[in-house]
């Protein structure tokens, strides 16, 4: 599985990060975000975390699953 994190400032006081496919063009319905973010700094720190956590996830044989599976599942 091939991921990228895309981080984006928006407004002048925020910053989004998201993990995705790298092939996916279509950045609607990502692994996982974080939005509202104070720096930039901190977007990538929660990216990387959250790598990290898919890593031993994917290690163990588990599919980190996409927002709107997650969403699903909880309903």
């Amino acid at each position: 599985m091939k991921l990228k994190v895309r981080v984006v400032h928006y407004r002048h006081d925020c910053w989004y990060a998201d993990i995705d496919d790298a092939d996916d063009r279509q950045p609607d319905d990502p692994y996982w975000y974080a939005d509202g973010c104070r720096t930039q700094a901190e977007a990538i720190a929660l990216a990387c975390s959250q790598l990290a956590a898919f890593d031993q996830r994917i290690a163990a044989g588990a599919d980190p699953g996409r927002i709107s599976e997650t969403r699903t599942k909880a309903a």
